[in-house]
C-alpha cells in the first residue's frame, strides 16, 4: 500500500441508478452543515451526468458554505457552475446567492473594510435577484424572499454602508 501523499487516488465512479439517492444525500450533509461531503457527493455525480442541474446546484452551495475556509478557487468554480445553468433565471438567482454569502463571510470575518465590501456585494445580490424575479417561475418567490434577506442584513448591520471611495465595488473585489 503507498504511503499517504506518495500517489493520489482516483475516485471511484458511482452508478446512474444511484443519483437521485445520491442527491438526496447530498442535501442531508447541506442540511447537517457539512458542505464538504454535500461537495464531494456532488463531483461523484456530474462525473456520471455531467448536465444534471440539481447536482450542479447543490454544489454551487456547497461551495457557497465553503468561501468562509478560504479554499483557493471556489468563488470562480462556482460563477463557472452558475454561468452553466440552462435558463436565465437560474443563472441570476445562484449568481445572486454567491455575492450573498461573499457578503455574509466578509461580516463574520470583521476584518476592516467588511462593511463597505458588504454593502456592495448585497447590493450586487439584490440587483440580480430583482431581475431573477421578473423571470421566476409562477408560485416561486425564493428571489424575493433572497432580496429581503439582504435588505434585512443591511438594515440591521449599521456597519454595513457604502464605501467612502467611489473606486471600490464588488465586482472589483471578485476579480
Amino acid at each position: 500500500m503507498p504511503e499517504p501523499g506518495q500517489d493520489d487516488f482516483v475516485p471511484k465512479p458511482i452508478s446512474k441508478e444511484s443519483v437521485p439517492v445520491a442527491l438526496a444525500r447530498a442535501e442531508r450533509y447541506r442540511l447537517l452543515n457539512d458542505p464538504a461531503n454535500a461537495e464531494s457527493i456532488c463531483r461523484d455525480i456530474l462525473a456520471v451526468d455531467p448536465e444534471n442541474i440539481e447536482a450542479k446546484r447543490a454544489l454551487i452551495l456547497s461551495l457557497t458554505e465553503l468561501f468562509d475556509h478560504g479554499l483557493h478557487g471556489i468563488l470562480q468554480e462556482a460563477q463557472e457552475l452558475a454561468a452553466s445553468m440552462p435558463d436565465e433565471y437560474r443563472r441570476l438567482y445562484l449568481n445572486g446567492l454567491i455575492f450573498e454569502r461573499q457578503a455574509r463571510v466578509q461580516k463574520l470575518r470583521s476584518l476592516p473594510g467588511w462593511g463597505n465590501i458588504a454593502h456592495d456585494m448585497l447590493l450586487e445580490a439584490m440587483a440580480l435577484y430583482e431581475k431573477a424575479t421578473e423571470l421566476r417561475p409562477s408560485g416561486d418567490d425564493s428571489a424575493l424572499m433572497r432580496w429581503n434577506a439582504c435588505a434585512r442584513m443591511i438594515n440591521s448591520h449599521r456597519q454595513i454602508r457604502p464605501s467612502p471611495d467611489e473606486g471600490s465595488g464588488a465586482q472589483s473585489m471578485l476579480e
